[in-house]
């Protein structure tokens, strides 16, 4: 058995998320505790009891979902658990790949949490509110989609931002042309074309100057290389080069999630099961729509912890 773990992305929060592996694993815990002191402030009530909108805020949902997947990786290294040598590859979406690093040890907890919350916000004020939008489009071929961004962009920015597989792609960039494009993909086939709830057109060409932020706050970092390579979100590559990840990390802001792409090159490159290690299952539903041979399992709570050490080994 061949074993990759995946990080989940913005969308995977849920108030509550993390408090069972906290209370069953004192390890657990003390990353929760770390992400607060480097944040300076109590950020693990918000992610236990809420408000869910307050969690929803992209410098919280960061954060805080690579706080839970770390809590599930000390959880398991505290029962003998070793990254290195159980597992060949590690990926994350989106900001999930900060999360799949930290496991790694490219960064610390700490200097991922800060990082995050800088991402976050920066992501944040890239763009004033309500220039920017995002839609998801199911169900039409990705050369239908890219020719209908390139038809609504004129002038604008309009492209997609993340190919998730299973025939959903989400588009990114100004808002009239997202709104124009997602008309044209619903013209051209599409089943569905929907606006998201967004606070931020991310992965699209404005948020350039939230790529200038995380250029400067990665320089400032401490970083390692990684036990296991890291697969990246924008070249769909193992690489284990400090130097490289960070130069991807930034290329990512403003880049596409290939994760469609990124299952299919575990398929191609032996990798049998997949876990996802975190809050929630998308990853993992994802997974099962592109490459039907790879087995998928999500580890987020005690339980599921105990389950994957018996699977593992």
């Amino acid at each position: 058995m061949a074993v990759a773990f995946t990080f989940p992305g913005q969308g995977s929060q849920a108030v509550g998320m993390g408090k069972d592996l906290a209370d069953a694993f004192p390890e657990a815990r003390r990353v929760f505790q770390e992400v607060d002191d480097a944040l300076g402030e109590n950020l693990s009530k918000l992610i236990w009891e809420g408000p869910e909108e307050a969690l929803t805020l992209t410098a919280n949902a960061q954060p805080a979902l690579m706080a839970v997947s770390l809590a599930v990786i000390r959880a398991l290294e505290s029962r003998g658990f070793s990254l290195k040598g159980k597992v060949t590859y590690v990926a994350g979406h989106s900001l999930g790949e900060y999360s799949a690093l930290a496991a790694a040890g490219f960064v610390s907890v700490a200097d991922a949490a800060r990082l995050l919350r800088i991402r976050g916000n920066a992501m944040q004020a890239a763009v004033p509110a309500g220039e920017g939008a995002m839609a998801a489009i199911i169900g039409l071929e990705q050369a239908d989609v890219e020719a209908a961004c390139t038809e609504a962009s004129k002038g604008l920015v309009c492209q997609i931002a993340n190919d998730n597989g299973g025939g959903q792609l989400v588009i990114s960039g100004t808002k009239a042309a997202v709104e124009l494009a997602a008309k044209l993909c619903t013209e051209k086939g599409a089943k569905r074309a929907l606006m998201l709830q967004v606070s931020a057109p991310f992965h699209s060409a404005l948020m350039a100057p939230a790529a200038d932020v995380m250029r400067e706050a990665l320089a400032g970092v401490t970083k390692n290389s990684p036990v296991v390579p890291v697969l990246s979100n924008v070249t769909v590559s193992p690489t284990s080069d400090p130097d490289e990840i960070a130069r991807r990390l930034v290329e990512q802001i403003t880049g596409r999630v290939r994760w469609r792409e990124t299952v299919e090159w575990f398929g191609a490159n032996g990798i049998t099961t997949l876990y996802e290690i975190g809050a929630g299952k998308v990853l993992s539903g994802l997974a099962r729509r592109i490459n039907r041979d790879i087995a998928t399992a999500s580890v987020g709570s005690a339980a599921e912890v105990e389950a994957a050490l018996a699977a593992l080994g």
